[in-house]
């Protein structure tokens, strides 16, 4: 019995240790994910289909000059960081409905990456 609850603890700890790796991110491979993006979002100052995303970590949603949102998005009242940025990239429309977002990254560690690699891109 006392093997086997070692045994799990060793497992826990191995587990949350995987969980934080991959809530740091890898910002290198980041920026390598996010050419999905860019054919919607730019990383400068620059708006496409998307807004841009320079500066978007701690900035207020909805609220990048002259791109036109759905009205979800500003009034969601979400300011972007780790947390809002991985639910609302794990499924936008769950995170707030009504967002004109439809792309969904399915995969967390993908996630974590690409929201490291977002925390980068500071405002031009």
């Amino acid at each position: 019995m006392r093997r086997l609850s070692a045994s799990l603890l060793v497992l826990a700890a191995a587990i949350g240790t995987t969980a934080a790796a991959h809530a740091d991110g890898d910002a290198a491979h980041g920026k390598a994910l996010f050419s999905r993006c860019s054919t919607c979002h730019a990383v400068t100052d620059q708006n496409k289909a998307g807004p841009h995303l320079s500066g978007v970590f701690g900035r207020k949603a909805g609220t990048v000059e002259g791109f036109r949102y759905s009205k979800a998005l500003p009034a969601s009242g979400i300011v972007w960081d780790d947390q809002t940025l991985d639910s609302y990239l794990a499924d936008p429309a769950k995170a707030v409905a009504g967002t004109s977002m439809l792309v969904k990254l399915p995969k967390p560690e993908d996630r974590a990456d690409i929201v490291a690699y977002l925390k980068t891109l500071t405002t031009p």
